[in-house]
Parts: structure tokens; sequence; C-alpha cells
């Protein structure tokens, strides 16, 4: 079975720092870009980052609203990525997703499967 488990959710203060991890079993990640997504409540769910396959040049990229804070990264032979937040603010708060597509990040939320269940990130002000 294909899956992720995302973990490294919490409570922080605004200013604070988490890193979460997202884990994939019955697949590797090696040919897969992955992408960490979040979802506020009563908001869309919105993609933070990407990073592509290696094999596509393991390029990365951000929402505005995160560029400089977070860092997107992945080990393969660890079959995991993470995705490191600095300076979180009360905005960051939501559940955060990982998933993967094929290859390039150059596709919509909607291209991305094996959604994990989430992890919550909560920033207090």
């Amino acid at each position: 079975q294909l899956q992720f488990v995302e973990s490294g959710g919490g409570l922080v203060q605004t200013g604070g720092s988490l890193r979460l991890s997202c884990a994939a079993s019955g697949f590797t990640l090696r040919s897969f870009a992955i992408g960490w997504f979040r979802q506020a409540p009563g908001k869309e769910r919105e993609r933070v980052s990407c990073i592509s396959s290696n094999s596509n040049g393991g390029r990365t990229n951000y929402a505005d609203s995160v560029k400089g804070r977070f860092i997107i990264s992945r080990d393969n032979a660890k079959n995991t990525a993470y995705l490191q937040m600095n300076s979180l603010n009360p905005e960051d708060t939501g559940v955060y997703y990982c998933a993967a597509v094929p290859l390039t990040c150059a596709v919509g939320v909607k291209d991305f499967s094996n959604w994990g269940q989430g992890t919550q990130v909560t920033v207090s002000s």
C-alpha cells in the first residue's frame, strides 16, 4: 500500500520552529516530486513548497508567504522528505500534508496523490 505518514507538528509560539517529516512506505520517493501543503480551517488547501525528483534537478519552490522561512529537503535513502519551518507566525497554522507526483513540481494540487493524514501545526501569538 502506497502511503505517506507526516509527523513533527505541534504547538509553537510565534517565532518558533518546527521540522516536519514525510515518510513514504510502499514505494520509493526517488522518482517523485514531493509537495508540502497546508489547509487552515475554512480555507482551501494550498501548496507550501515542492521539491522535484533528483533526476529533475531536485529543484525547490516555495509559496511567497513562506519564502525565506521554510526549507524543503529530501533524503531518498531514508525515503523521507522534510519541511523545516522557521520564524513561524499564526498565519502558518493549519494541517500540513505531503503528497507525491512523478518527477516535476510543475503541476496543480489535484495532480498530487498518495496524500498522508496530515500533521497539525498551531502557532500561538
